[in-house]
């Protein structure tokens, strides 16, 4: 009996591969609560991709102590001034931890914390974000090339996407004068 197996997972020419990957794209049309400017958001086609993400769930969902990894690649682009970007969550279990590691393009990581101080952090291609428990996150892509990363999260963390769709982030990124910028919503 041989006791040598291959990964159920591999990571080749940028893409997760494997037989239980479970695959997502979200279009311009799956993202009505994220965008501040209505106006440029009903401009854009509604079959825009604005990112993907691929997934590994080797536990059912829920499962206290296991864990989950998936890497999102956000496409290039913006609506109005504000760059493509994530819904951004909560976890359900609010103490529960993340992390991401970024594997290509740049971006910004936001961070909003549960009295609604928001910043970011720079991401860059090796540059490893540890998000801790009751931190709303977000991920937007400030280059011009598809932003990937890297994310490990416990099982039983869950997403509350509804938070964040009702309320926002208090701070909002967006492009002036070629650059990122950090700016409260009017």
């Amino acid at each position: 009996m041989n006791n040598i197996v291959d990964p159920a997972i591999t990571f080749i020419n940028d893409q997760l591969k494997g037989a239980l990957i479970d695959r997502i794209n979200r279009k311009i049309k799956d993202l009505p609560d994220i965008f501040y400017d209505k106006k440029a958001f009903e401009e854009l086609p509604v079959e825009t991709i604005v990112y993907e993400v691929a997934s590994y769930f080797p536990v059912a969902e829920g499962t206290e102590g296991g864990l989950f990894y998936g890497i999102t690649y956000i496409h290039p682009g913006t609506v109005g001034e504000e760059y493509f970007m994530t819904k951004g969550h909560f976890h359900k279990i609010r103490n529960r931890a993340e992390y991401y590691c970024t594997l290509h393009g740049e971006g910004m990581l936001l961070l909003m914390n549960e009295q609604g101080e928001t910043w970011a952090e720079r991401m860059f291609p090796g540059s490893i974000h540890f998000i801790p428990g009751h931190m709303a996150h977000r991920t937007a892509n400030t280059g011009d090339s598809i932003l990937s990363f890297s994310a490990f999260w416990p099982s039983d963390a869950g997403h509350d996407y509804d938070t964040i769709s009702k309320q926002g982030f208090s701070k909002i990124l967006v492009k002036r004068n070629g650059h990122p910028e950090l700016v409260n919503r009017r």
